[in-house]
């Protein structure tokens, strides 16, 4: 995890949960074939993610983590997400998104309403209106009734301005039943957006059937689409590749800043979702983007396929040049490109080949890239 981490899932999954029956605590049971909690980290793929658990599934923990933080929780679970904001501290967090570990069918959708409403809002978590008649209940009988008005079903992840929430979980006396109610005590102002009935918290034994049973019919989407693109050189004495500058001889020549690598990406995720390419979205005809900064074309990439419920599970860049060498600003380009994209560095790729000397390339003439990029729909 690195500085430009903007956005962590913190998984909470440090509880007993003995109500679903079994030898393992209900995050461990099996789904499916994979423990729940395989599931759950899955659903924030592409997200740098931090998984809280009990002491004792240290090795169970391990075996599915992955590049997930492990931080071991606490007595509470007020006490557990405790720990996991002060694991992040000092590190760049802006936002995090708190997940019960137990909820392994929280689709993208949910995830991106929660991420998109924390761009006004302190504090944004997704709920689902009570449309049930109320009562109340004393040995078997009704007793009365209750009005509906007003009332949610909370679920989560429930997302958070980082520094926020870490102050209202310190000022918090403990014993809260989620993060908003420790937000609210604070004064945090928490946004409802629209949750999910598939979003179901494990609980019972009969929750394992009817989540098996949602994950055999929506099964998962994966999408592929790659990019290319080639600039020629000009006068100049830099470069911008994959957002960085790289000191050169020559300049590439192009309508905006002729980021090879970064336009050969964004087209990637543009391919991905069947959406066109840089020209369809920015049309070089356009005067309002000559010169632009290829930033603004990817991070609006990232965002379409976030907003049509789709996660960047990796990309990979080639840079074809004799010159500059990539190598050494291979891993800024990485740290740039997974800070515009909103994902963790570990899923972006950079790397560069010659055309052995032949070509436009082999001649210096000019730098081509080509990009592929996955994104996935749980």
């Amino acid at each position: 995890m690195n500085s430009s981490d903007h956005t962590v899932a913190i998984i909470v999954a440090a509880g007993r949960g003995t109500r679903a029956g079994g030898d393992l605590p209900k995050q461990w049971q099996m789904l499916n074939g994979k423990p729940v909690l395989a599931h759950t980290l899955a659903a924030f793929a592409g997200l740098p993610r931090v998984l809280v658990i009990h002491p004792d599934d240290r090795a169970r923990a391990e075996a599915i983590a992955g590049d997930a933080q492990i931080v071991e929780g606490g007595a509470t679970r007020d006490a557990s997400v405790m720990n996991a904001l002060l694991a992040l501290e000092g590190r760049g967090v802006a936002h995090v998104l708190i997940h019960d570990g137990a909820r392994p069918l929280v689709s993208a959708a949910v995830i991106n309403r929660v991420r998109g409403a924390l761009e006004a809002s302190p504090a944004a978590a997704p709920a689902l209106a009570v449309t049930d008649a109320l009562w109340t209940g004393t040995q078997g009988l009704v007793s009365g009734t209750r009005d509906r008005t007003g009332l949610y079903r909370a679920q989560t992840p429930q997302g958070f301005h980082y520094d926020a929430i870490l102050a209202a979980h310190r000022a918090h006396p403990g014993g809260a039943a989620d993060d908003v109610e420790v937000a609210r005590a604070a004064g945090l102002a928490v946004t409802i957006v629209e949750g999910d009935e598939n979003n179901l918290k494990l609980t019972f034994p009969g929750d394992f059937d009817r989540a098996a049973a949602i994950m055999k019919g929506r099964g998962m989407d994966l999408r592929l689409g790659n990019g290319f693109d080639v600039h020629a050189f000009c006068e100049g004495d830099h470069v911008w590749l994959c957002g960085v500058k790289v000191p050169h001889g020559k300049g590439l020549l192009g309508h905006s800043d002729a980021d090879v690598g970064m336009h050969a990406l964004t087209d990637a995720i543009y391919g991905a979702l069947a959406m066109g390419d840089i020209g369809r979205h920015f049309p070089p005809s356009d005067p309002q983007w000559k010169g632009a900064e290829s930033h603004i074309f990817l991070r609006h990439a990232a965002e379409l396929a976030r907003s049509h419920g789709y996660a960047i599970a990796n990309c990979d860049v080639t840079l074809i040049c004799e010159r500059p060498k990539i190598g050494p600003h291979a891993e800024a380009m990485r740290a740039a490109l997974a800070d515009i994209m909103g994902v963790e560095i570990g899923r972006v790729s950079v790397k560069a080949t010659t055309s052995e000397q032949l070509g436009f390339t082999g001649r210096e003439e000019g730098i081509a890239a080509i990009a592929t990029a996955a994104l996935m729909k749980p």
